[in-house]
C-alpha cells in the first residue's frame, strides 16, 4: 500500500489524507493464525514535522476470521488499532528500514504488524455445544482449578 509522498515532501501539501480499504490475500496471511481477512478499513493521514520526519495517524478497523480454541470453527473477531507515532521510529521497530527521500512511503508493514499484535491468544466460538468435552482418561479444563500435588498437601500443614 504505497502513499505517494511527494507534495508532502515539497511542501506543497501539509498532509495526506489516507482513506483506503484493503484486503489480505492467502499468501500474506500463510505464516499467521488469521483465517481472512477481508476489508480492512485504513482512515488517517501523514504529516512531516519541523525536522522533516513523517507522523503517522491513523485508525485500522476491520474484522478477521480466526479458528475457534475449542472446536476450530471459524470465529469473527471484531478490531479496531489506533497507529500514531514517527513511521522511521516504528518502522524500525519492525526491523523494516524507511530512507527519508523516497518518492513513496509502504504502510502496508506498520498496518501488518499492528494488526498481528491484536490477535488474542485464545478465542471461542458462541457455539461449542456440539465438541466432546471429556472422554477416557481426559477431559477439557475450561477453568482454572487448584490442583494440589498429595505428596505435597501434607507440607501445608507443618506452615
Amino acid at each position: 500500500m504505497n502513499i505517494d509522498i511527494t507534495r508532502l515532501r515539497s511542501g506543497l501539501e501539509d498532509y495526506i489524507l489516507i482513506d483506503e480499504t484493503y484486503s489480505f490475500s492467502e499468501d500474506e496471511l500463510r505464516d499467521s493464525s488469521i483465517l481472512k481477512l477481508d476489508n480492512v478499513k485504513i482512515d488517517g493521514d501523514i504529516t512531516k514535522n519541523s525536522i522533516d520526519e513523517y507522523i503517522i495517524n491513523v485508525v485500522v478497523k476491520g474484522t478477521m476470521v480466526l479458528p475457534c480454541s475449542v472446536s476450530l470453527k471459524p470465529v469473527d473477531y471484531d478490531f479496531s488499532i489506533q497507529i500514531s507515532g514517527n513511521v522511521a521510529e516504528i518502522m524500525a521497530e519492525f526491523n523494516e528500514i524507511f530512507e527519508n527521500n523516497q518518492k513513496t512511503l509502504d504502510i502496508l508493514p506498520i498496518i501488518w504488524e499492528n494488526i498481528l499484535m491484536e490477535i488474542p491468544i485464545r478465542i471461542v466460538s458462541d457455539d461449542i455445544s456440539d465438541v466432546k468435552t471429556e472422554g477416557e482418561g481426559w477431559e477439557l479444563i475450561t477453568e482454572e482449578k487448584e490442583m494440589v500435588n498429595p505428596n505435597l498437601a501434607k507440607l501445608k500443614d507443618l506452615l
